[in-house]
């Protein structure tokens, strides 16, 4: 796997470079799109944290938490994007840093999903026992052990790498880009054996569970056709997600296509793999689903009650004004 888009597009490869106007879009449409997917994402963890009846269901704090690290991804990531078109190059310990925080919460996004499938496959399909096994304690356990795991990918490339980059290349500045910082072949070939480890292992939990999940709809002669359709948009937002995995795979396919078009297709990876799915998360996890819904419609029209009852107030004050004038 090949995380280098987490560092943002590079402005150059080979003989190919942006024009000024061309950064300056790309530029702008990445801050556009972290803005307001960033917004939407806010008002969701307003909503939770404004309601008790979300702080102790186990579904919906896996969720916020899916809505946090998105937050956090996305704005390190576009923040890496701008960085290397106004800065180019930056210091390599706070590019680490940056790094390790973007790569982390990246590979956090498909673990945090698969958890989220177990716990709906036990609400559907052993509900007798869900409230015992789903316990608010216990979400928060299987919180920690998803940063661990995530951690214990990453762990290793900073191991390799203080130990074979000479301390000069820690005094030096570089373009923000995992390929720059994490250039090992034993970083590489690390990289490739784990995540296609995790790759294997959250696509089994997932197909297990969302074909266990149709099997019990089914059975129980309910609505088969919308849990169907859940599934299968449960399914695109999670290919989305997956596609962190094979990046590299993805990339060389556009390149195929579109040979002459090499800066294009990294910005186009970058869009796909880093922005769309969080783009996407909101909707799937959180305005289609009822509850949250209602409670998010209301904090929404509450705002705009309030807003018009000022603007109505001061209209009354300003009119009562004139007359007395």
């Amino acid at each position: 796997m090949n995380l280098s888009s987490v560092g943002g597009n590079v402005t150059s490869v080979g003989n190919y470079r942006d024009t000024f106007s061309t950064a300056v879009a790309k530029n702008v449409v990445v801050v556009a799109l972290c803005i307001s997917i960033n917004y939407i994402n806010g008002t969701l963890v307003h909503t939770f944290s404004k309601h008790q009846i979300f702080n102790v269901n186990p579904r919906y704090i896996l969720f916020i938490h899916l809505v946090i690290n998105d937050i956090m991804q996305l704005t390190l990531s576009s923040f890496l994007h701008v960085i290397s078109y106004v800065l180019y190059i930056i210091n390599v310990p706070f590019c680490i840093i940056l790094l390790i925080i973007a790569i982390l919460t990246t590979l956090n996004t498909p673990l945090n999903l698969a958890g989220m499938a177990v716990e709906c496959y036990i609400a559907i399909c052993i509900p007798l026992r869900h409230g015992q096994i789903c316990t608010v304690k216990r979400t928060y356990v299987l919180i920690g052990l998803i940063w661990v795991t995530s951690a214990v990918c990453i762990l290793p490339d900073v191991v390799i790498l203080l130990a074979t980059e000479p301390l000069q290349f820690f005094h030096s500045r570089v373009l923000c880009d995992s390929d720059y910082v994490f250039r090992s072949t034993y970083s590489l070939e690390k990289r490739e054996a784990s995540h296609i480890v995790f790759l294997v292992l959250v696509w089994l939990t997932l197909f297990y569970t969302y074909f266990r999940i149709l099997f019990a709809a089914k059975e129980a002669n309910t609505d088969v056709r919308k849990a169907r359709n859940t599934i299968l948009l449960h399914g695109f937002q999670l290919l989305l997600c997956m596609l962190t995995y094979v990046q590299p795979m993805l990339e060389k396919c556009l390149l195929y296509l579109f040979p002459r078009q090499h800066l294009a297709t990294r910005f186009t990876c970058y869009i796909i793999v880093h922005i769309l799915p969080r783009f996407v998360s909101p909707i799937v996890y959180g305005l289609r689903d009822q509850t949250f819904r209602r409670y998010l419609k209301g904090y929404l029209l509450c705002k705009v009650s309030i807003r018009n009852h000022a603007v109505n107030v001061t209209m009354s004050s300003t009119g009562h004004a004139v007359k007395g004038q």
